[in-house]
């Protein structure tokens, strides 16, 4: 279903990552507007309207959600409560723009993806580098054949987070660094390497026996390429962030796909050449805020629906249980 613009945004809690990640994207995109905003504190949700010249404030989650003149919503709130949020998103009638882990786990993902499926709402979750021209470019080099056979395929998201009471931490919060840090591996992993992978074997290292501050993981897949994902939000691996994809005649770097507007590169080696390719330094947020609108308003298609977010949870589920740990649940 289309509409007539501009979609009108509202956001679920004063998120730190909302400025980057739709406030400041949406002033330069004519066909967004983001107006309202609700948080738990309704003084905390004022004062962030008036920074960021929000119009509405809401004193609830719920009442954005009724209110009429918002038609779709960002979700940045903790992973444990997105689903849940989603699901009331959905069921007064809005899209839905989902930060990333898209539920605490895969079953509340299918449950997700058939609620979107019987509506005519967009869901979409945000792998905004996944909207950018690096990675459409790395895609393109892969299927063109240049590199070859597949042979293995490497990620890796890894950052210093030493603040061990941030919600990233927390079981209850479906916390854990493959899930903050980690989804975006598991994703690149599935994006370059063509198919969702098998997990072989997992290991993590522990923040307490249920949270995990870092993780590696061995993947096969069905095409016979191999590939590992490696995530911390607190290691010796400070920070790592992009994929190395090796075929059976060359093999290609993707730098700092997530945040390109600081640095990012996509570098070549083949037999007798080599060669380094650059990308705009327009962020992958403003990118994926254009699928957003083009989808809400035009009925575009966008690669990171429910249906995707199924596949990266069920991958994420299975690296929780090769490395011994539980599951995420719901908050």
């Amino acid at each position: 279903m289309t509409e007539i613009g501009p979609v009108r945004i509202g956001i679920l809690g004063a998120a730190r990552i909302a400025p980057m990640a739709l406030i400041r994207p949406a002033r330069a995109n004519p066909e967004v507007v983001v107006a309202a905003v609700a948080a738990r504190d309704p003084l905390r949700a004022r004062a962030f309207a008036t920074k960021h010249g929000i119009e509405a404030v809401h004193d609830s989650y719920d009442e954005l959600l009724a209110a009429d003149d918002i038609d779709a919503v960002y979700n940045p709130l903790p992973n444990g409560l997105h689903g849940r949020w989603t699901r009331a998103a959905l069921a007064a009638g809005k899209h839905v723009l989902c930060e990333k882990p898209f539920t605490a786990n895969a079953a509340e993902a299918r449950e997700i993806a058939e609620l979107a499926a019987s509506s005519d709402r967009v869901v979409m979750e945000a792998f905004h580098y996944r909207y950018h021209p690096l990675t459409e470019r790395a895609e393109q080099i892969i299927a063109s054949g240049e590199l070859g056979e597949l042979v293995r395929v490497e990620t890796a998201l890894c950052f210093p987070l030493p603040k061990f009471s941030d919600i990233r931490y927390d079981y209850s919060l479906a916390g854990g660094a493959l899930m903050d840090a980690g989804c975006y591996a598991v994703h690149m992993a599935r994006v370059f390497g063509g198919e969702t992978p098998e997990v072989v074997s997992a290991q993590a290292k522990l923040r307490d026996p249920r949270v995990d501050r870092a993780m590696t993981a061995e993947l096969r897949f069905p095409s016979g390429h191999t590939g590992r994902v490696r995530c911390s939000l607190w290691s010796r691996d400070l920070v790592n962030i992009g994929a190395h994809i090796i075929g059976d005649r060359g093999r290609m770097r993707v730098l700092n796909p997530i945040a390109t507007q600081l640095f990012s590169r996509l570098s070549v080696r083949l037999e007798q050449t080599s060669r380094v390719e650059r990308f705009p330094r327009r962020t992958t947020y403003s990118y994926q805020l254009d699928a957003f609108a083009a989808a809400v308003l035009r009925g575009e298609a966008v690669p990171t629906g429910p249906r995707d977010s199924i596949e990266n949870m069920s991958v994420i589920d299975a690296i929780y249980r090769a490395a011994g740990l539980p599951l995420r649940e719901p908050s």
